[in-house]
């Protein structure tokens, strides 16, 4: 089939990398425009594009996929499917009936499990001991599509949002190539969702990264987990924002939520049960560095407490 793909950001690169690798033919990509970044500010294209370039296939990069010119330049490229992972804008109608066999999206979550944005991050946050990746037609309502097929991905305790994400691009990305091969060979049907079991994931804020002390010990563990490395959970210290890494359960004596307690080696803070021992953290204006290593150079006082 000819596939024009669409994505954005690094957790697409496998799928794109994989179809490049594929017996379809990549005629295009669509991606976002450039955007600002690093303290200069300058404009830098998208790990999708970049990686198109490499590849030597034509980008388009529409400020909106209803834009009518970006609409005729793919209808020109005729493709016949359009590959998606993580675009990160709402297609119309008019878009999607563009090539026949329509849109396929790779979601990472069990559709119809958490729909939107922040699939990841909410299964980490939510507790699941196992989420996965789903292919679907992409349809006008949010996530709602018919399935082609789906694998399965285990939740360890010290998976981040990053580290289950990466899994799932890889693994996804069979799962993709698997599901565009029963396309064209006529070989898999899209299934309805059951209209039972839908949760939805809207993109997590920096506000709600902030940490809650008060929280027991494995709803901090979640949130932090579920936040890094972005947007990046944090505390505050000294009237300063600092961000945290994961941090580990333990079984110590109950402190008061936020109150630290210093050891030569480590930081452990309280919370609504028991005591988590804290991993890395980012004062501001500095770098990531071990609990220990921010606790000898702020000098921490007894009695100090994270978010007062």
């Amino acid at each position: 089939m000819r596939l024009v793909f669409a994505g954005t950001p690094e957790p697409a690169l496998p799928a794109l990398q994989a179809i490049a690798d594929s017996r379809h033919d990549l005629v295009g990509v669509v991606t976002r425009p450039d955007a600002p970044s690093g303290r200069g500010r300058k404009l830098v294209a998208s790990p999708v594009a970049q990686l198109a370039e490499q590849l030597g296939v034509p980008v388009l990069k529409p400020e909106h996929p209803r834009d009518p010119d970006f609409q005729a330049a793919l209808a020109a490229l005729e493709p016949d499917c359009c590959p998606v992972v993580a675009y990160g804008a709402m297609l119309p109608q008019s878009a999607l009936d563009i090539p026949k066999h329509g849109w396929v999206n790779l979601h990472f979550s069990v559709l119809p499990n958490w729909r939107g944005a922040a699939p990841v991050q909410h299964s980490i946050w939510a507790g699941d001991q196992v989420t996965g990746a789903t292919t679907f037609r992409i349809v006008k309502e949010l996530d709602a599509g018919p399935t082609f097929g789906l694998m399965t991905q285990l939740i360890h305790d010290d998976d981040t949002a990053g580290t289950l994400l990466a899994k799932l691009a890889e693994g996804g990305a069979g799962l993709l190539i698997a599901t565009l091969d029963g396309i064209e060979d006529g070989e898999i049907e899209a299934r309805e969702q059951p209209s039972d079991g839908v949760s939805f994931a809207p993109k997590i804020l920096v506000e709600h990264a902030h940490v809650d002390w008060e929280d027991p010990a494995l709803g901090v563990d979640r949130r932090i987990r579920a936040c890094t490395p972005g947007p990046g959970a944090w505390t505050t210290y000294a009237g300063e924002r600092v961000k945290v890494g994961p941090v580990s359960l333990t079984d110590r004596d109950p402190l008061a939520p936020g109150l630290l307690e210093v050891t030569k080696n480590a930081v452990y803070v309280g919370t609504g049960t028991v005591p988590v021992l804290l991993g890395e953290v980012k004062p501001f204006g500095k770098k990531l560095m071990p609990a220990a290593d921010w606790a000898r150079g702020a000098q921490l006082a007894a009695g100090t407490v994270l978010g007062a």
